[in-house]
């Protein structure tokens, strides 16, 4: 296996989030060669145990890997298998960079290091292919087991049938058909294409038993008293999925509450149709907002095939430029690694142009090193590269001599200043002039960096003194007299942004205080509708035992932890953004981004300390 540092396929292959997507309800599938069935039938019957694999080698991981295949259902490991996959790749593209820093190391060029496939790599990939045909073989018997059930709910049918036209008596009639009624509701799933002609059926031939036996008034209004109960109360829950924050999690219990219904016999004339309308009025509300998540997915795909498709275009423009000289070819390269690192931060495009616009992708990246090799193969001369090396060293010096982030500068320079003891002899020619330009570099940057500290502390005071003055503008401000608090409230901050540091020793308490007065007017805006929010959540948790609390204690955690990932993802992408042509829309949309996700983050932890206070 070829590894090349600028080469954007990812090492490993097999992606066990797209075998599972062949087992859950899918949202997104990417094309991939491991690509599943999809079933919307299988899912983990029990949770899994938690396996920390960080320990391990590859070998050992491979072992763990075979012995739950063995040991235990298929159904049950899902997330202990991409657990390992993550695990074994971490390691394997730690020993792929060991090897290639040892290749270098020992007069190796970077462009010519190849990693051949090792028998790790070939047994993790075959234990993974069982690992799906399992999968597979369990999606089959499913399926299987669905239209046996399709038979039985048919059988029953038939002798609810024959239950109507016999001639025995009604208690006994009435015996029988509470019998049938009880293996209706025994009977697991069927296919969904027969769902709503089965129940249709069904409740057809129900609804004429009970016209045919004439029970007595007072046990047929038993029944439907006992029925519309359960369904007023599956109205209730349906009606209370609009507080699920997750819209996919909300879906599917809608639809279990569908399922339960369906069980459920008829009610008085004078509540069926009002309660069918409460229920599917809650359910039209869960679906529209289904909708539109998907829809909002495919917007979001379709935005980044647009930026994806940019970028190749980028990339054919690098392509087709002729380079006569290293310099270009280095400058070039940059602009290559620069569109590399943004396209890893643009998420999936729509499924039928993924593949293809993946594929135009690394296509154009293995033109473009295709050309560059070719480019080295006729450089043969050591003392060449060196000299090569020490330009690209002042390139980089040059570009940190004037960066003002002087603490991560510093410690660059000084890692080049060691890469350059590193680098062999270059011609005499040569020498003298490259190394002036290096120290050149290296000491505009240190004098700067003296000067900068030198003059700091003055322009410190002079910030203090204007942050002072906005605090009391702030403390001034009459938001109860103000049409647009919301606008007030960003010149506010956009004003406090645009002063500079102060000194350290008042920091921590003008920002405090700064921070508590803009929180103060935040809360202020938007208190009523958090309130409501946080009383209904109040409310929710009163009505629901400490056992069950924990459990959503864990997701409300898990979720604020996801919050903290993205926020930091979203801010280390706004850096990529910086040269497309789409800067500012894109920079844009990932700093609204990042405020509503602080936001939700600070409700969820307020819920987190209300089911602290309950427990």
């Amino acid at each position: 296996m070829k590894t090349d540092e600028h080469n954007p396929v990812p090492l490993e292959q097999i992606d066990t989030k797209e075998v599972d997507a062949a087992l859950q309800p899918s949202i997104v599938n990417n094309t991939s060669d491991l690509a599943e069935t999809d079933s919307d039938s299988v899912t983990d019957e029990t949770p899994e145990t938690e396996e920390n694999y960080g320990y391990m080698t590859r070998s050992q991981i491979n072992d763990r890997f075979a012995e739950l295949l063995e040991t235990e259902p298929v159904n049950n490991i899902r997330k202990r298998v991409e657990a390992m996959k993550t695990a074994f790749y971490k390691i394997y593209r730690q020993e792929v960079e060991n090897a290639r820093a040892q290749f270098i190391n020992t007069g190796g060029n970077p462009e010519e290091f190849i990693k051949e496939d090792d028998a790790d790599e070939i047994r993790f990939k075959e234990l993974f292919a069982d690992y799906r045909n399992r999968r597979d073989q369990m999606i089959s018997e499913i399926e299987a087991s669905k239209e046996n059930n399709l038979k039985e709910k048919l059988k029953i049918i038939e002798e609810l049938k024959v239950l109507i036209e016999s001639k025995e008596t009604v208690n006994h009639t009435f015996s029988q058909f509470r019998e049938l009624q009880n293996r209706w509701k025994e009977v697991g799933a069927v296919p969904q294409a027969h769902i709503k002609d089965l129940w249709e059926s069904y409740h057809l031939y129900v609804e004429q038993f009970y016209d045919y036996i004439k029970i007595n008034k007072e046990l047929r209004d038993l029944d439907l008293k006992k029925n519309y109960e359960i369904k007023l109360h599956i109205c209730e829950e349906a009606e209370r999925l609009n507080l699920e924050n997750s819209i996919i999690e909300a879906f599917h219990k809608l639809q279990k509450l569908h399922e339960e219904w369906r069980e459920v016999g008829p009610v008085a004339n004078e509540y069926k149709d009002s309660l069918w309308e409460r229920f599917k009025a809650a359910s039209s509300t869960i679906n529209r907002r289904h909708q539109e998540h998907f829809e909002h997915i495919k917007d979001e795909q379709k935005h980044n095939f647009e930026m994806k498709s940019e970028l190749c275009a980028k990339l054919e423009d690098l392509v087709a430029a002729e380079y006569t000289s290293r310099k270009e070819w280095n400058k070039a390269s940059e602009e290559l690694l620069n569109i590399q690192k943004i396209w890893k931060t643009i998420g999936f495009a729509p499924k039928k142009e993924n593949t293809k616009i993946y594929e135009r992708f690394r296509k154009l990246c293995d033109e473009f090193f295709e050309k560059k090799r070719n480019f080295y193969s006729d450089i043969k001369s050591d003392m060449d590269n060196n000299y090569q090396a020490k330009v690209e060293l002042c390139i980089q010096a040059e570009a940190l001599s004037v960066s003002e982030e002087w603490k991560n500068a510093t410690n660059q320079i000084l890692e080049l200043q060691r890469q350059w003891k590193e680098i062999g002899p270059t011609s005499h020619k040569n020498s003298e002039v490259v190394w002036k330009r290096f120290r050149a570099a290296c000491d505009h940057f240190f004098n700067r960096k003296s000067e900068h500290f030198g003059n700091l502390d003055q322009q410190y005071e002079v910030n203090l003194v204007a942050r002072r003055a906005l605090i009391e503008e702030i403390k001034n401000f009459n938001a109860d007299e103000t049409k647009d608090i919301f606008e007030s409230i960003k010149t506010f901050q956009r004003r406090w942004s645009e002063i500079g540091f102060v000194p350290a020793k008042y920091k921590d308490a003008i920002h405090k205080e700064y921070k508590e007065l803009i929180d103060g007017l935040f809360a202020q805006l938007r208190g009523n509708e958090r309130e409501r929010k946080m009383d209904q959540f109040r409310e929710k948790i009163q009505r629901t035992e400490n056992n069950t609390l924990s459990h959503e204690r864990d997701k409300l955690y898990k979720k604020v932890k996801q919050l903290e990932n993205d926020i930091q993802l979203w801010e280390n992408n706004i850096g990529f953004f910086a040269k497309s042509k789409n800067a500012e829309d894109l920079i844009k949309d990932v700093k609204v981004k990042i405020d509503k996700a602080r936001e939700d983050m600070s409700m969820l932890i307020e819920k987190i300390k209300l089911i602290d206070s309950k427990s």
